[in-house]
């Protein structure tokens, strides 16, 4: 499957237990899509939020195009996202549940030219558990160096 990665969300796999992912499309306007496919977007502090039965990705910054004129818009408004009844009815029996949110994982451009986001159901991470990730990150390094032969 070919997918070309625009941006990414390195800090969600640390700071958050990923549940399930779902893939979703988004509605945008006018010159956003030229700034996006630029790569002038920034998903690191954004989340998703269901309300009245639709699911919205909120602080999401995409920056305006710069050859753009009027049809610009608000970088930091919220964008609705594109996904079934069905997965919807998920979304919010698990944002119902207490510790669970919606994060955007990364946002890709699929074979077909289309902007598609990856949106995870996550739990966070108190910090004892940021710090098993890492010691644990640290012995792999530390074994893979071994067996290399480069210690």
């Amino acid at each position: 499957m070919g997918r070309k990665i625009i941006a990414n969300n390195r800090k969600a796999r640390f700071e958050y237990f990923i549940e399930d992912t779902y893939e979703a499309g988004l509605v945008l306007k006018g010159t956003e899509v030229k700034s996006i496919r630029m790569g002038k977007v920034n998903i690191k502090e954004s989340y998703a939020e269901v309300k009245n039965g639709e699911v919205f990705v909120c602080g999401m910054n995409i920056s305006p195009y710069e050859k753009g004129n009027i049809q610009n818009v608000d970088p930091l408004r919220e964008r609705k996202l594109l996904l079934n009844k069905r997965e919807i009815s998920k979304l919010i029996g698990y944002t119902t549940q207490d510790g669970y949110t919606l994060i955007p994982l990364n946002i890709y451009l699929t074979e077909k030219g289309l902007i598609k986001l990856e949106v995870a159901v996550a739990k966070g991470k108190k910090l004892y558990d940021k710090r098993q990730s890492l010691a644990k990150k640290d012995s792999d390094r530390r074994i893979k160096q071994a067996l290399s032969g480069k210690y």
